[in-house]
């Protein structure tokens, strides 16, 4: 008998599959959370330049482009 073209379960990048005994990779995860938390940084980073630059903090800002884009 031949091998079907699909998987019912496809293979994941962050583990074996849900129906093992070990489903997550940990190795894997470790890259998506210090990537996260870069992006978290940069996003800081941005807020604080921001604030620096029109002197609102975040909720300022966020009311200024509201006021600003909506009518």
């Amino acid at each position: 008998m031949a091998e079907p073209h699909y998987r019912y379960e496809p293979i994941e990048s962050f583990g074996s599959g849900l129906t093992s005994s070990r489903p997550w990779n940990i190795r894997a995860l470790e890259g998506v959370e210090r990537l996260n938390g870069r992006v978290a940084m940069l996003g800081f980073l941005a807020a604080l330049i921001g604030e620096r630059l029109t002197g609102l903090g975040p909720a300022g800002q966020v009311w200024a482009m509201l006021r600003w884009t909506l009518p």
